[in-house]
């Protein structure tokens, strides 16, 4: 009979729930890997392999088949190392995890039994949320960034060794996070420039009306200074918005103390950027600057410098608020909801 752990994957900034599937039988020792599993899935196999042994437990000599349903969809990235590792324990009776079930797991092994952190950590508790869970076990790095969600039991660990006295004793209260509420406080205020009376009321009319605006004028004249205080007079997030932008944060890596993001984006990319950079895309299918830049603002300094392919590939995100990037490997939508802030020169 297989054993079954579960856990979850993120297609796009959107989680879904992965049944992982051990089957441990006689016969020459192998360890197989089915369910549709990339290049990082199937390299697990060695970093679990390494870990089990490196914890002072035993890796079963036998033939071993492990299944990640659904079978159909996609799987990427690290976060089954943790998963396969305890549903190898449990089907080799090494450990006892009645109550499995109620709990789901994600978390990326290193070779020597310690818990690394993975990217769309958020994502994943949202999704399983939806799905009923309550309880979820995340590697140490990711705890704060899943605990600002209302209502779940968040159980971090360093490495393998704690989540297995853990399931033995159950003797561990759930995470709370203490920096959960953070004040704002913007570096750049836009109460700080002085004078340009003319163009800051331009600003304020295009930021209380959520307007583009393109600001015209000499090398010099504030245009980079006045669009980098922006965001400082734009409403707060509000929290589904902040739920939404930290959970693109979150499937790129680039979230910041694994907090909640509060503050509105500013992007400001490079005049030499590419369009897969500026719209999202790449093997991996990641989101872009302009889904970086969701309720926020995308500044485009020197504007007329930008290639003109990637200025075309605005008007889509401009006109629906979102993005849809579609390569070979599948396709995934990004929210593009952002105010544009364009600079040039006479």
């Amino acid at each position: 009979m297989a054993t079954i752990i579960n856990s979850a994957a993120v297609s796009g900034i959107t989680g879904f729930i992965v049944s992982v599937e051990i089957d441990i039988t006689r016969g020459l020792p192998s360890f197989n890997m089915v369910g549709l599993a990339d290049t990082a899935v199937r390299e697990s196999k060695e970093r679990v392999r390494s870990a089990i042994l490196n914890s002072n437990f035993t890796f079963p000599v036998k033939r071993m088949t492990v299944n990640l349903a659904p079978a159909n969809l996609k799987k990427e990235g690290s976060s089954f190392d943790l998963p396969i590792a305890i549903g190898i324990l449990k089907a080799t009776d090494q450990i006892y995890f009645d109550d499995s079930n109620e709990y789901l797991i994600i978390g990326e092994l290193s070779l020597n039994g310690n818990i690394n952190a993975v990217t769309g950590a958020l994502p994943v508790v949202l999704e399983g949320i939806s799905k009923g869970y309550k309880k979820f076990i995340v590697p140490l790095k990711n705890a704060e960034e899943c605990s600002i969600i209302d209502d779940v039991e968040i159980y971090p660990f360093e490495n393998l060794d704690q989540l297995i006295n853990f399931i033995k004793f159950k003797d561990m209260l759930p995470f709370h996070n203490a920096k959960r509420k953070q004040k704002l406080d913007y570096t750049l205020n836009f109460s700080e420039v002085s004078g340009q009376s003319a163009c800051k009321r331009a600003i304020e009319v295009a930021a209380a009306g959520n307007h583009n605006i393109i600001l015209f004028g000499p090398p010099g004249s504030g245009k980079t200074m006045m669009a980098k205080r922006i965001p400082s007079i734009l409403p707060d997030l509000s929290y589904d918005e902040a739920i939404e932008v930290t959970k693109i944060y979150s499937v790129t890596g680039k979230l910041l103390n694994n907090q909640l993001v509060t503050k509105r984006p500013f992007r400001n990319p490079h005049h030499t950027c590419t369009k897969t950079s500026l719209i999202g895309g790449s093997s991996k299918l990641l989101p872009g600057e302009v889904s970086l830049a969701h309720d926020g603002v995308l500044f485009l300094d020197e504007m007329l410098e930008f290639n003109k392919k990637c200025l075309e590939a605005l008007r889509q995100p401009l006109e629906d608020k979102n993005v849809v990037i579609s390569r070979a490997s599948g396709n995934v939508l990004y929210p593009s909801d952002f105010m544009l802030v364009g600079a040039l020169n006479p």
